[in-house]
């Protein structure tokens, strides 16, 4: 009988400890890790940066593609560390979610967290594809002795938003052909080009007109929105330098370029290092956000080391005409005008935020 009672004891213990145990079990099952902060701004050396784009997938949803993306620009990358990543996404998913996948994947691989640019496409060139990656990654060797030149968007618009893209990406290209050559650069120096085109129709005729002009740089080419009020072509490059830029930061206007009030055509840079901002959004659409927007960004700047005039590129991603507007005001109080940066100023489907009128990033120079 004393065994019995014995028994039953010991069975009557464990039962109350197994809810328990069982409960803490699930406790620690259950709790998620909160992705990583991804840093504002991130410096790396002129002399070893490499270019990279990602392949396009139509393998499921956004999540996985991001994941074979990163998986991608990681082997092709190889041990190099990435500094940067603008990511395009021309699906329906969650932008935001980019930014988690990112901080997710680099920190699970122990590795430092690039700084992030993300914006919402009109598409991409492969149906189903919902995001393409442009990264910039600081490389073991030297593979830039003398350099890199960032040349502006060459922007050829018609009024008519059907209108044919490939005539339109012709006079863009003749117009960074001539930029390339005022650089001293060859087509074969040209390491990244990115078209940003109003239609993917017919985008083989394009894709030749690029492959042909550089053969050796990594591509890509982004829808701007799903529904232009005119059809564009605007192609924007990075080049290798062949000889010594002359100074940390130059900036040129070539005759015979069309300017875009507030920007250089061309940005030489010669400063042994650069520091890469990722998007400042600004939350609004009135001129108020966005001076806070450029505030920011004057702040992730200052973290790096470095101030408004060291910036050698800024790249524009507003969201109609109107916010356009009121960034080259505002751009024109931040930067000096009679030298402003290179830059890009394309009109873009979408933000991270809903309450994003534009997001701007910069590459600025840092000795």
């Amino acid at each position: 009988m004393r065994g019995f009672a014995l028994v039953a004891l010991t069975c009557g213990v464990a039962l109350v400890a197994w809810p328990a145990q069982k409960k803490k079990k699930d406790e620690i099952t259950q709790t998620l890790q909160i992705p990583k902060e991804l840093p504002s701004a991130v410096e790396g050396e002129t002399r070893r940066l490499t270019f990279h784009v990602t392949p396009l997938s139509a393998k499921g949803l956004l999540s996985q593609q991001v994941r074979d993306a990163l998986k991608a620009l990681a082997r092709e990358a190889g041990g190099n560390t990435v500094l940067k990543i603008r990511a395009f996404v021309g699906g329906s998913g969650d932008v935001r979610r980019v930014r988690d996948l990112v901080s997710e994947s680099f920190a699970d691989r122990r590795q430092p967290l690039p700084a992030l640019s993300l914006i919402q496409s009109g598409g991409l060139p492969l149906e189903g594809a919902q995001v393409v990656l442009e990264a910039i990654a600081a490389g073991k060797k030297e593979v830039n002795p003398h350099g890199l030149a960032f040349f502006s968007a060459q922007t050829a618009t018609s009024e008519d938003p059907l209108d044919a893209v490939a005539p339109l990406a012709a006079r863009s290209l003749a117009a960074l052909r001539q930029a390339v050559q005022a650089a001293g650069s060859e087509p074969s120096d040209v390491l990244r080009v990115t078209c940003f085109l109003s239609s993917l129709d017919n985008l083989a005729a394009t894709r030749k007109l690029v492959e042909a002009e550089y053969p050796r740089a990594a591509l890509n080419y982004v829808e701007t929105q799903r529904a232009p009020v005119r059809a564009l072509a605007a192609c924007e490059a990075v080049a290798r330098l062949r000889r010594d830029a002359g100074a940390r930061l130059l900036l040129m206007n070539p005759e015979g370029l069309p300017r875009e009030p507030g920007e250089s055509q061309i940005a030489l840079i010669g400063a042994p290092h650069v520091v890469l901002t990722g998007s400042q959004v600004s939350f609004g659409y009135q001129e108020e956000d966005a001076r806070l927007a450029f505030e920011r960004l004057r702040k992730a700047l200052e973290q790096g080391g470095v101030s408004a005039g060291d910036v050698a590129f800024a790249h524009y991603y507003p969201l109609s005409a109107g916010i356009a507007e009121q960034v080259r005001k505002v751009r024109s109080k931040f930067f000096d005008d009679a030298h402003p940066p290179a830059g890009s100023l394309v009109l873009f489907e979408g933000l991270p935020s809903m309450e994003a009128g534009f997001a701007v990033d910069l590459v600025a120079v840092k000795d």
